[in-house]
């Protein structure tokens, strides 16, 4: 029985392995392609940043629900609309997402892809911070000192800019409270995705339309190259998070908390030796005391989630030595009961 349970579970091991694969490679896409979008914002110019951002709604909007379409998920729209506080937080989020977007796009356009990978960098710690001040959440001692050397991070970064970085920070609590929200939204992404959209659809489309009377709109009058390259932002948005949809079904939240560390990693070198930013001194001690800070924070995390686990298979182990030791009393019982009527005989209660 052992041998042949043991045999059973080393083969559902081997089963899950090619799906934690296949989630590890949606991750890395996911995180890759988001490390790798500052090399298409500028392919739009001359596109400004506003512009580039309404383009960026209208056409997620159009291809998400093409990818509704085809999935058959409209089943969440009537629940969701039933639901005011729901749509409120929706809206919250929709704003939030915007400014991120917005704020991202044009500090790519402006050569700030380096400020803006710190922002993303800190994210996860303004995360903590949030949890902290927000939800009331307990720190370990390991993430308390992560957020005092991030906040160490910034004064120094401060002091080299002249003045706080306040592109890193805005992506930053912007992102960092799109992920509260979405968190209290609990909807799938492709369908959050969806509605956030389809709550700035409507101003981003009048935007586009104001710029195209005015005579401002460079969608149309730049060539069908550039048509298409604004058409495609909604693919830029939308297939990354698809992809990260299907990793984290498929992958430990460990794992993928280490995965979105790439997207800013790629971006961080995308700005110096693609676009050639300056890293002076001061800048570079900045970012060594962020990554500090990440290390400790994924140290910690590592050994909270080993620690769990093994706290979850000692319980689980018990619960089946309890439950192996009572089936084996009861089948004693009943086997004393059986021959004690075969013998004629019954057995005689303790408390008689």
């Amino acid at each position: 029985m052992w041998r042949g349970g043991s045999v059973k579970a080393n083969g559902d091991q081997r089963a899950g392995l090619p799906v934690q694969r296949a989630g590890l490679l949606y991750g890395i896409g996911a995180y890759g392609m988001w490390g790798l979008v500052p090399l298409y914002w500028p392919l739009l110019e001359p596109a400004g940043a506003m512009e580039i951002l309404a383009h960026r709604m209208v056409w997620s909007l159009v291809f998400v629900a093409i990818g509704l379409l085809v999935l058959r998920r409209w089943g969440w729209i009537p629940e969701l609309i039933r639901q005011p506080r729901k749509l409120g937080l929706i809206a919250v989020a929709a704003i939030t997402i915007s400014l991120n977007w917005g704020f991202y796009i044009w500090a790519v356009n402006t050569g700030r892809v380096v400020e803006a990978s710190l922002g993303y960098f800190i994210n996860p710690l303004v995360t903590i911070a949030m949890g902290v001040l927000l939800l009331k959440e307990r720190l370990r001692p390991a993430q308390w000192t992560a957020v005092f050397i991030a906040l160490a991070a910034v004064l120094v970064l401060a002091v080299g800019y002249g003045q706080p970085p306040w592109i890193s920070l805005v992506l930053a609590f912007s992102f960092a409270t799109y992920g509260l929200v979405k968190k209290k939204i609990n909807i799938g992404g492709l369908e959050s995705l969806a509605a956030e959209t389809a709550v700035l659809f409507l101003p981003a489309l009048g935007y586009l339309v104001w710029l195209g009377t005015s005579g401002s709109a460079t969608f149309g009058s730049e060539g069908t190259g550039q048509m298409a390259l604004l058409a495609a932002t909604g693919v830029v948005t939308a297939l990354p998070l698809v992809c990260f949809g299907a990793a984290a079904i498929r992958v430990p939240l460990s794992t993928l908390g280490l995965l979105q560390y790439l997207a800013p990693v790629f971006q961080f070198i995308l700005g110096i030796t693609y676009f050639h930013e300056a890293m002076p001194p001061e800048r570079w001690a900045g970012f060594s005391l962020v990554w500090l800070a990440l290390a400790i924070l994924t140290w910690d995390a590592l050994r909270n989630a080993r620690r769990t686990r093994s706290e979850a298979l000692r319980l689980t182990a018990e619960a089946a030595a309890t439950a192996t030791a009572t089936a084996t009393a009861a089948t004693a019982a009943t086997m004393e009961a059986a021959s004690a009527q075969a013998d004629g005989t019954c057995p005689v209660s303790e408390h008689q």
